[in-house]
C-alpha cells in the first residue's frame, strides 16, 4: 500500500530584507555575495556552539533550534517568490517494498534548473569566475551566516555584520530549484571561491551543521563533479524529510579494523542488499575524528578522478560514501535507453532512495524494482569497489584486520535499525 506524503508548513518570519528594502545598497548595487558587496553587508547569523554534538534535550526541542529557524527563513523566501517553482505542490509517495523508496513527481525541474557548465569526466576542475557561482547570488537568497560561536551556547541574530574579518564567511542559502521542503545550500567560505572539492575543514563544517540541527530528518548531501554536481563552487545540500531514507534502513556488514587504527573510534561498514555499493562511517571520539577519516577518503577519490556522493545522516554521526560510475556508463553507451528516457540523474538524494521523477507515467508506475534497476547502474562492480575501498582505507589510515582476528560476536551482519520519530516542531513531511 502506497503512503502519500504531504507538507505542513511553518509560520513565516519578517526578514531583515523586507525591513531594509528601501535602504541604499553599497558595493556594485546588485547586493550580491561577491567581494564588492558582502564584506560591507549585514546578514542574519547563526552561531553554533563550539561542540554542537553536546546538545541538551531542551535545546533540540527549542523554538530557537537550527531546523526551526532555517525552515521559517526558507518559508519567508518562498512567500517572496524567490523559488523557480513551488516544490510543496509536488506529489510525493513512499513506494511499497522492503526499503520504502520515496518518489517525487517534479515535472518541470529539469527545464527550470540551471544547466551544467563544465565537463562531467573530470572530478576536479579549476574554479571559473566567468561561469555561474555563488558570489553572483543575491543576498536575499541567503538565510544566514553559519559560524562557530566558540562558546557553550548557540544563538541567532537577525542582523549582524560579516563576522570574520580574517576569513570568508560560511553562508546558508536557498536552493532556488528545490527538490524538497527546506532545501538549502551550505556554502563554506563563499568569498574564497573554492571549487567543488572536499577538504577537512569544509567537511567538518557540514558535520557541525548536521549535529547542530539535532534531527535525524535533516540530512546533508554532497555531489562531486562527475556525480551530478551542477555548480563548480564548493557547496553541500541539505533538506528536511520526515521519513527514513531507504539507505538508512539498509543492512550493513561491519568491516574489522586492526587495533591500532581503531583508536579514533571510527568504525566502517559496507552496505549489503542495497543497489549501490557504499561504505558507512560512524562513531569517532570527536566529530573531528570522523570528519578527518571521511574527508581523507573523499580526497583520495577526487584526486584519482573517481566521482562520488556523500550522505551525512543521523545528526552527523553516520556518513554514507558512494563511489559511482553512472556518467561514465552514459558516455560509453552502457545505460539503457529506457533509463535515459527517465531523465533522472542519480545524485546523492536519488542514491539514498529519494528519487525525483520527471514524467507522470514514471511516477505512477514507480516500484521498488524500477528504483533498484536505476540505482544498480550507478554502482561500481564488486571487483572495482573492493579495489577503490583498499585505496581509500590506505588514504584514511585504516587497516582492515583479517576476518579470523575478529573476536567471536564482534563481526556480524546486522538488521537495519529504523530511524525513530522525534518530536520536531512543524514544517515536516507527515503521513496522511
Amino acid at each position: 500500500m502506497e503512503m502519500k506524503l504531504t507538507i505542513r508548513r511553518v509560520p513565516t518570519v519578517v526578514s531583515n530584507y523586507q525591513e531594509d528594502a528601501d535602504k541604499p545598497r553599497a558595493g556594485c548595487g546588485r547586493n550580491c555575495l561577491g567581494h564588492c558587496c558582502l564584506p560591507v553587508s549585514k546578514l542574519p547569523l547563526y552561531a553554533f556552539k563550539a561542540n554542537p554534538a553536546k546538545l541538551a534535550q531542551e535545546d533540540a526541542a527549542s523554538t530557537k533550534s537550527l531546523v526551526n529557524i532555517l525552515l521559517a527563513e526558507w518559508e519567508d523566501r518562498m512567500a517572496r517568490g524567490l523559488f523557480r517553482y513551488d516544490v510543496t505542490a509536488c506529489e510525493t509517495k513512499v513506494i511499497p517494498g522492503n526499503l520504502g523508496f520515496v518518489a517525487q513527481l517534479n515535472e518541470g525541474r529539469h527545464l527550470k534548473k540551471r544547466p551544467t557548465e563544465f565537463r562531467v569526466d573530470r572530478v576536479l576542475q579549476p574554479f571559473d569566475p566567468a561561469k555561474f557561482n555563488f558570489t553572483k547570488v543575491g543576498q536575499e537568497e541567503v538565510l544566514f551566516q553559519f559560524e562557530n560561536g566558540a562558546g557553550d551556547d548557540s544563538y541567532f541574530l537577525n542582523n549582524a555584520p560579516i563576522t570574520a574579518a580574517d576569513r570568508a564567511p560560511n553562508v546558508v542559502a536557498i536552493n532556488v530549484s528545490p527538490i524538497e521542503y527546506g532545501h538549502v545550500l551550505l556554502i563554506p567560505r563563499v568569498l574564497d571561491r573554492l571549487p567543488q572539492r572536499i577538504d577537512p575543514e569544509s567537511f567538518l563544517l557540514a558535520l557541525q551543521m548536521a549535529a547542530e540541527a539535532a534531527s535525524p530528518y535533516f540530512r546533508l548531501g554532497y555531489n562531486s563533479l562527475g556525480a551530478f554536481a551542477t555548480i563548480n563552487h564548493l557547496h553541500f545540500q541539505a533538506y528536511y524529510l520526515s521519513v527514513p531514507f531507504p539507505v538508512e534502513k539498509a543492512a550493513t556488514h561491519k568491516i574489522p579494523l586492526s587495533e591500532d587504527t581503531m583508536k579514533s573510534g571510527v568504525t566502517v561498514s559496507k552496505l549489503i542488499n542495497y543497489p549501490v555499493r557504499g561504505l558507512v562511517f560512524e562513531g569517532g571520539s570527536t566529530l573531528n575524528d570522523l570528519a578527518n577519516v571521511v574527508s581523507s577518503a573523499c580526497i583520495w577519490l577526487q584526486d584519482n578522478n573517481v566521482p562520488y556522493n556523500v550522505l551525512i545522516s543521523d545528526c552527523g554521526k553516520r556518513i554514507f560514501l558512494f563511489p559511482q560510475c553512472y556518467a561514465e556508463k552514459q558516455a560509453l553507451g552502457e545505460v539503457s535507453q529506457e533509463l535515459l528516457d527517465t531523465q533522472v540523474n542519480p545524485a546523492v538524494w536519488e542514491i539514498s532512495g529519494h528519487i525525483v521523477l520527471k514524467r507522470r507515467n514514471d511516477y505512477e508506475e514507480a516500484s521498488e524494482t524500477s528504483a533498484w534497476k536505476l540505482l544498480a547502474e550507478v554502482s561500481l562492480s564488486e571487483e572495482r569497489f573492493e579495489e577503490v575501498k583498499a585505496y581509500i582505507f590506505t588514504a584514511a589510515g585504516l587497516v582492515q584486520a583479517d576476518e579470523e582476528e575478529v573476536c567471536e560476536g564482534e563481526e556480524a551482519t546486522y538488521a537495519p535499525v529504523p530511524v525513530a520519530p522525534l518530536p520536531v516542531a512543524e514544517g515536516c513531511l507527515v503521513l496522511q
